[in-house]
């Protein structure tokens, strides 16, 4: 009896042993297969290639935002996943905002619109917010170019002007306030922009180049428009200074980081005696793209309405995150207008 009691007893533990075996690979493969379906279903924002849970259908909107020193600090510009930045009049360049991963609070100063920058946002396939416009910018609006937001229609009911700073430096709107107006003017908010490519984490990790941890960015001898940026090597991002202070949210005091510097060279011609100009940002032509404290040169291209490097003719990948994206005209050039500083 003894006997048949131990074989029964191994008899069990080898059956037991096997369950064991059969349900660790099976307890694995239910893993590898729940992580693989999570890849599957995350998605990433076109603009910045941040990760996603729901698949974003949301469209652009683009807002002209004020960079005249009274203007400063602005709001909503830390929630942009794109900033542009041009000349527009004189020595001060002006910013167009485009947010479409993130909804801002309140965002402005609002400024008026110019052609070049209303060409920018139609290519992001992106709703156009601003207060006032040039001649060349009105026809354009007047015509329906493209779907947008004017200050000057709706001063005082969707646009607010803050009683702290003063005309044409104070007219402000809500991402609300955005949506309100488009559900009146009955404009789709649905349609993606079209998509940077990207570097996947390691890759942005290991991007090789000059290393250029601080630059200037000089867009006139008078200099009121110059700005800085500086590489938190702890943050992996770029700050961004002008006027001597670093570029922060007005309402949060959050600070602006940019995760790539664009800078591009492009022609800029005067067109009346204003001095209003005519900027080419259809051509192509030389650039610097900064990421990770490294710089490297490149080429710009506008392909379908965004305007990406190129090296050797291939795109080349940004970091996922924030793009400022810096124009300056050809004459002076890139090399008198960006200066590295590697300390």
């Amino acid at each position: 009896m003894k006997k048949w009691a131990v074989a029964a007893a191994a008899v069990l533990l080898l059956f037991s042993g096997c369950s064991k075996k059969e349900k660790e690979p099976e307890k694995k493969e239910k893993v590898v297969e729940k992580a693989t379906q999570e890849r599957e279903t995350s998605y990433s924002f076109p603009l910045t290639g941040m990760v996603t849970k729901k698949e974003p259908d949301q469209r652009a909107i683009a807002v002209m935002i004020n960079n005249h020193p009274k203007a400063r600090p602005q709001s909503g510009l830390n929630k942009a996943d794109i900033v542009y930045e041009i000349l527009a009049e004189g020595d001060i360049t002006r910013f167009l905002a485009v947010f479409q991963s993130e909804k801002p609070g309140k965002i402005g100063p609002v400024r008026s619109a110019r052609d070049y920058y209303i060409k920018l946002a139609k290519g992001l396939n992106a709703l156009y917010i601003a207060h006032g416009y040039s001649p060349e910018a009105k026809k354009m609006l007047n015509n329906h170019y493209i779907d947008n937001l004017n200050g000057i229609v709706y001063d005082g009911t969707l646009f607010q002007r803050s009683k702290a700073r003063k005309a044409p430096h104070n007219s402000y709107i809500t991402y609300e306030n955005i949506l309100k107006g488009a559900k009146q003017k009955k404009y789709s908010m649905k349609g993606l922009p079209p998509s940077f490519q990207f570097l996947t984490d390691d890759e942005s990790k290991a991007i090789k180049g000059n290393e250029a941890n601080s630059l200037k960015i000089t867009y006139s001898n008078g200099g009121i428009s110059d700005s800085k940026f500086e590489y938190d090597a702890a943050l992996g991002k770029y700050k961004r200074f002008s006027g001597g202070n670093q570029t922060a949210d007005l309402e949060t005091n959050d600070p602006i980081l940019v995760d790539n510097i664009f800078i591009i060279e492009t022609v800029h011609r005067f067109i009346d005696s204003y001095g209003r100009r005519d900027v080419d940002l259809t051509s192509g032509g030389k650039g610097y793209l900064l990421q990770k404290g490294k710089v490297n040169e490149v080429n710009w291209e506008n392909r379908d309405g965004l305007i990406v490097p190129l090296k050797n003719g291939e795109e080349v990948r940004m970091v996922p995150g924030k793009t400022w994206v810096n124009v300056v005209p050809t004459n002076p050039g890139l090399q008198k207008s960006v200066r590295f500083d590697t300390n």
